[in-house]
């Protein structure tokens, strides 16, 4: 089944007939043509009947052959009045979470009875599970990620500041030929990396500090994901205790990852023992994310989600924690799920390493 029917499936499931897609990626996902779109209106509709029709400005640069029937429009067009020409204005029409208000308010405005309905699970459940070529090339940047993580601990000396080490690290990226990254690095040291998303400045690493390094990249349009966590110098007994803990979180939530479990479960697994240590109030985030054309895909390893998990999933599983003043202990692998357990993309140590 391709990617399009496996939409057309979970429209059929929530009992819908028509979907309008404006989310840039899911309709490269399910069309193969990129375009950023910026503020102008580009957008797919789906029908259940398989028919599709693709709406894109005129100055966005498309395939010649796209093999879709496009609807051009100008600046100056009326995109309410090009939608509702394409839509059964007497049915309910699905809309995914990106779809601006100014466009579908005077959208639904034109409808003759039908609803507006947030539909994004029809492909975001879709896109969660990879198939086997979008499973390699997110192996492939992982690859990548573990031999840049390697370079920029062995890069990290006296003297160094968190945006240097940042800096380094996205020219190797450029090196190995990727895209780009797949988010700006994180790169803490010391009471810096108490805040998970700390953005590198120029703080320079002391000894014993902790250095979080989280960090990823683009290649062949997936993206990577991984954080690790050192200290220079030196590592105090209580450092250790807490770096040894997390890697057991991280290592018990994996070690449950198979299909029919549920996300919630897995949360629990890395939470519970963490908690049990008595640092629970100090884990501040959801354990782990979605992954693949979007460094954030939807769906989460959180107590938010009790939807099992299927094979080809793929997701982090990312514990942490942050003792304020002090230090910020993250762990981080990518995993997808197999059919009887899990493959853990990234190969790079995760035994405390001082450098």
């Amino acid at each position: 089944m391709n990617r399009v029917d496996r939409v057309i499936e979970k429209l059929n499931e929530r009992g819908l007939s028509q979907l309008l897609v404006t989310d840039p990626r899911s309709i490269f996902y399910l069309t193969g043509v990129s375009v950023e779109p910026g503020e102008r209106f580009f957008a797919l509709l789906v029908k259940t009947d398989g028919d599709m029709t693709l709406f894109a400005n005129r100055l966005f640069a498309l395939p010649r052959d796209v093999g879709i029937e496009t609807v051009w429009l100008s600046d100056t067009d009326i995109v309410s009045d090009a939608v509702s020409g394409r839509i059964d204005a007497a049915s309910d029409l699905g809309a995914d979470k990106t779809t601006a208000a100014r466009f579908l308010i005077p959208i639904q405005e034109k409808m003759a009875g039908g609803r507006t309905v947030l539909a994004s699970d029809c492909v975001d459940w879709v896109r969660a599970v990879k198939d086997g070529d979008e499973l390699e090339k997110m192996r492939e940047a992982s690859r990548i990620n573990d031999t840049v993580m390697g370079e920029t601990a062995a890069y990290i000396r006296a003297g160094a500041t968190e945006k240097e080490i940042a800096d380094y690290l996205v020219s190797r990226y450029a090196h190995y030929g990727c895209e780009g990254v797949s988010f700006e690095p994180i790169v803490s040291f010391g009471a810096n990396a108490a805040d998970p998303h700390h953005m590198p400045d120029g703080t320079v690493i002391g000894e014993g500090d902790c250095a979080v390094i989280d960090i990823g990249c683009r290649k062949n349009g997936y993206c990577s994901d991984m954080t690790r966590t050192f200290f220079f110098g030196k590592a105090e007994p209580e450092y250790s205790a807490v770096y040894g803990l997390v890697r057991e979180a991280n290592e018990r939530a994996e070690a449950i990852v198979r299909p029919g479990v549920r996300l919630c479960d897995i949360d629990a697994a890395a939470r519970d023992h963490i908690a049990a240590a008595g640092y629970g109030e100090y884990f501040t985030h959801r354990l782990g994310h979605f992954i693949g054309l979007e460094v954030h895909e939807y769906g989460d390893v959180s107590a938010a989600f009790e939807r099992p998990v299927e094979p080809g999933m793929c997701f982090s599983i990312e514990p942490g924690i942050y003792l304020p003043g002090k230090l910020g202990v993250r762990i981080e692998d990518l995993v997808t799920v197999t059919e009887r357990g899990c493959e853990v993309l990234n190969g790079f140590s995760k035994d405390l390493r001082v450098l």
